[in-house]
């Protein structure tokens, strides 16, 4: 019992340092398989408001790019949505997510004609939890992120090629093994 108490202090001081180094401007550990996702709570295109606790029980997709209305990232967006029923036909929920304000992803996703939310993290704090911004880089970083049903990561895309990133989503949920949905 000794041991599991000094475990979970020692994990509370890994958590305290690693929220400090955030807010005195430093990088957040870097996140890798078998991590827990962080939370979010964020604002999509659609103007609904998007949980990541509230999916839980769900795979969830989050494909980050650095900046509305530029060409990689239309070319991703446009991809994702290409590959819509692909991506659809398993059972995820699936997002982009930027650090542009809901203003302007709103008006991105509908130029695109987006079938699935852009996500808003304007201030940069869930970017910054993920670790696709840091002080150095304001922009996000194009990364995908998988998130298990128990809300682990189970896989990080860092090398996202931006005209195939909708096929290439959904050819990993299915090596990833994610449900079809019946």
């Amino acid at each position: 019992m000794r041991h599991v108490k000094l475990l979970a202090a020692a994990a509370a001081v890994v958590l305290v340092a690693a929220a400090a180094a955030v807010l005195n401007g430093q990088s957040a550990p870097e996140l890798k398989v078998g991590d827990p996702a962080p939370d979010f709570s964020l604002v999509g295109s659609d103007g609904r408001t998007y949980t990541l606790s509230e999916l839980r029980g769900r795979h969830v997709v989050i494909a980050w790019f650095p900046k509305a209305f530029t060409s990689g990232c239309t070319q991703q967006c446009k991809s994702l949505r290409e590959s819509g029923d692909a991506i659809r036909a398993y059972d995820v929920a699936y997002f982009a997510a930027s650090v542009d304000d809901p203003e302007t992803n709103r008006k991105f996703a509908e130029s695109l004609e987006l079938d699935f939310p852009v996500l808003s993290d304007p201030d940069k704090t869930v970017a910054q939890a993920y670790g696709v911004v840091t002080p150095t880089r304001p922009l996000a970083h194009r990364w995908t992120f998988y998130i298990g049903p128990d809300g682990r990561i189970t896989h990080i895309d860092r090398e996202i090629n931006v005209q195939t990133a909708g096929t290439d989503t959904a050819a990993r949920l299915k090596a990833l093994g994610v449900p079809e949905k019946s």
